[in-house]
């Protein structure tokens, strides 16, 4: 009898380690899911603002027409983009359109005092910021369920809660990897 007991606790204890495992995975996998809309909501934000830069830059510097079509390329790029890997290239020639613009603004003393650019500035600043949060939760989120894949018990379970190892959100800049110049 205390065998057939023995037996029954043993079934249910490895019952419940399954569940949990295979639950873990499933929760992780939505986790990466939630993180990536997220990163899509403030690239979408961040696109949304772009329109009304070029137009006040237009205003003040209406023969930079490379600089701004740049911009309008890579805006529509990042809106038609779908996997990781394409938005996060799209994000990075994004990041540097914008890069180029913010650098020939500065030739343009008017248009750095306008309240209107001023504003769009800060605005666009406020959401980089919410971008670079978004896609390091978004990278926190992978290495939890890419660990989670791969590690004992919850490895055995990967097939039955339908997951998979997912890719980090890594933005190919060039100026990232550069080191500053420093000159005195």
């Amino acid at each position: 009898m205390k065998a057939v007991l023995f037996v029954v606790v043993i079934l249910v204890i490895l019952a419940l380690l399954a569940i949990m495992s295979r639950n873990r995975l499933v929760r992780a996998n939505i986790s990466v899911d939630e993180a990536f809309a997220q990163i899509e909501v403030q690239l979408k934000r961040r696109s949304d603002l772009i329109p009304n830069l070029v137009e006040t830059v237009k205003g003040y510097a209406s023969h930079e027409s490379g600089t701004l079509e740049a911009i309008v390329a890579a805006r529509a790029k990042s809106t038609s983009a779908t996997t990781v890997a394409d938005v996060a290239a799209a994000d990075g020639q994004l990041t540097q359109a914008l890069r180029g613009l913010l650098a020939v603004t500065e030739n343009y003393p008017d248009l750095k005092a306008s309240t209107n650019f001023l504003a769009l500035q800060e605005e666009l600043s406020s959401t980089e910021n919410k971008v670079s949060f978004a896609r390091q939760f978004y990278n926190d989120s992978v290495r939890t369920l890419n660990s989670a894949i791969k590690t004992f018990p919850s490895s055995l379970f990967v097939n039955s809660a339908g997951v998979s190892v997912r890719p980090f959100y890594e933005v190919d800049d060039p100026q990232d990897r550069k080191a500053p110049q420093v000159k005195f």
